[in-house]
């Protein structure tokens, strides 16, 4: 649920990285991070616990332009991705605008990918959201690994995207898809709240 700020002409919209564990959601958003100039991010905030960890910062994207005069902020988060974080998972998922699902593209991992894809829509049930009418976005990272150990886009796709959402090949150590993840999911929260205007 985004945050209107009618003092400061801003609407804070916070999308959720969600995945199994090691797939590369923290690697997206240290990426992401590291390219937004200074005075255009927030701190980045790491809560720790013993294998895993929950990161999020802000930033304000120019490029995407404002709705009726309000510029528009992100808040980006990560969730951890072993299942006995599940509270913390649906914590974070709390008042999201968006999610995107980072997928480990590695053969080996397939059921982890569908496990944690089945987490996040419970948890969303949970709350009373429904993950086919959320901006949602699919990131199928590693695709740089060898192509014996990762099953293509399409391979991904058949098994995962059953709505048949915006979906990314990336290779987030790289930054490649990165951004174009992360520029979808954004345009597709702007559109939702575009339709539903502050003014």
């Amino acid at each position: 649920m985004s945050l209107v700020n009618f003092t400061t002409r801003e609407i804070t919209c916070k999308i959720v990285y969600y995945g199994p564990g090691r797939s590369g959601k923290t690697t997206n958003l240290q990426y992401i991070y590291g390219r937004v100039p200074d005075d255009r991010r927030g701190r980045m905030v790491s809560l720790a616990t013993q294998t895993d960890r929950t990161l999020f910062f802000d930033f304000l994207p120019l490029e995407l332009g404002s709705i009726s005069g309000f510029t528009t902020r992100f808040q980006l988060y990560t969730v951890p991705g072993q299942v006995y974080y599940n509270a913390t998972r649906k914590l974070v998922l709390q008042g999201a605008d968006g999610v995107v699902f980072v997928a480990d593209s590695q053969a080996r991992q397939l059921e982890e990918n569908v496990e944690s894809l089945q987490n996040l829509q419970e948890n969303l049930l949970a709350q009373g959201a429904d993950a086919r009418g959320m901006p949602f976005v699919l990131q199928y990272n590693k695709q740089d690994l060898p192509q014996d150990l990762v099953l293509s886009k399409e391979e991904l796709d058949d098994a995962l995207n059953f709505w048949g959402v915006p979906s990314f090949s990336a290779a987030a150590l790289a930054g490649t898809g990165v951004f174009e993840t992360l520029k979808a999911a954004s345009e597709l929260v702007l559109r939702k709240l575009s339709q539903e205007e502050p003014v």
